[in-house]
């Protein structure tokens, strides 16, 4: 009794925040918790039922890891997964470094309200849909009518057929996730930074310190606990492509596949051909998987290197 007594003395105390998380976590339960059940179709050959959806599970037949190999023993099977990852490196490195860099920027900028405006038009674009982006994108690389191309003109250029040169496109999709999630994450590294108590900067002023050496030595160090474990959370999803970036911006061009094809399109792909529900649970299932491994992996070297920074 005195136990439960003091779990609801505690629920009191915290209801405000425990509303607030109430949405999250109904999300969270209903679209990633309660489908879990359904990776059993990884292991199985679906086949559509006229009693329903589980009685369609219920009925499949049993393949395996069957399944898997429409992933691994592919032709593409390289490209995709060389893609995936090398796509999603440059994107934590590059994400990260910028991120810090303007939140340091907007938290240095004096006039508040003009920070405040700063801030407001960088996190905008995290609000864009790809399909809208894509076609910003088509307005700047279209053939005819694209302002790269008109310039090209101008000044006497052949103009460039964007959409089947491959060698340009790991450069147009890395600047155009950066510039679609940078300021998402400034937010997060600018909360760090805000919550910094003001008496170190003071101390470092009465030192002599200029802005880069507070910078250097309080602003940076302080909030690596929290790029530390927001590198970790990026690590679990190396293995995870962001399907709008890879198939609306590119428009889905075959000639640029060999640059842009990732697992994620390419299971899309092969779900539209052939319908096998079970080959794309493979793949979630192998993403999932893989990306535990890594968070664990990278968690545990980081406990080893300094344990406060870790995130569990």
């Amino acid at each position: 009794m005195g136990s439960l007594m003091r779990w609801l003395r505690t629920v009191n105390r915290n209801m405000a925040l425990l509303i607030m998380v109430l949405p999250g976590a109904v999300w969270f339960l209903l679209f990633c918790y309660l489908p879990m059940p359904g990776v059993i179709l990884a292991f199985k050959n679906y086949r559509f039922s006229r009693d329903g959806f589980l009685a369609g599970i219920i009925q499949s037949e049993w393949v395996g890891f069957k399944n898997f190999e429409y992933l691994f023993k592919t032709e593409d099977a390289y490209i995709i997964v060389r893609n995936t990852v090398l796509y999603n490196a440059v994107f934590i490195v590059l994400g990260t470094a910028l991120s810090v860099f303007v939140a340091i920027l907007i938290h240095e900028i004096a006039n508040k309200k003009l920070a405040k405006i700063y801030q407001t038009g960088m996190f905008l674009p995290h609000f864009l849909s790809w399909v809208i982006v894509s076609y910003f994108v088509f307005s700047f690389l279209s053939v005819d009518k694209g302002v790269l191309n008109q310039l090209l003109r101008y000044f006497g250029a052949d103009p460039v057929y964007w959409y089947s040169e491959t060698k340009y496109w790991p450069f147009i999709l890395v600047i155009v996730y950066l510039w679609k999630s940078v300021g998402y994450g400034s937010v997060i590294y600018l909360a760090a930074i805000v919550g910094i108590d003001k008496s170190y900067y003071e101390a470092a002023m009465i030192d002599g310190a200029n802005k880069w050496q507070q910078i250097c030595r309080i602003t940076v160090p302080m909030i690596m606990p929290v790029i530390v474990i927001m590198f970790i959370l990026a690590i679990g999803g190396i293995f995870r492509a962001d399907f709008g970036l890879f198939y609306q911006v590119p428009r889905d061009t075959g000639a640029l596949y060999p640059v842009t094809n990732v697992i994620d399109t390419f299971v899309y792909r092969g779900l539209k051909v052939t319908g096998d529900i079970g080959m794309s649970t493979a793949a979630g299932l192998y993403q999932a998987v893989v990306g535990f491994v890594l968070v664990i992996t990278t968690n545990f070297i980081v406990r080893k290197i300094n344990k406060e920074q870790a995130l569990f």
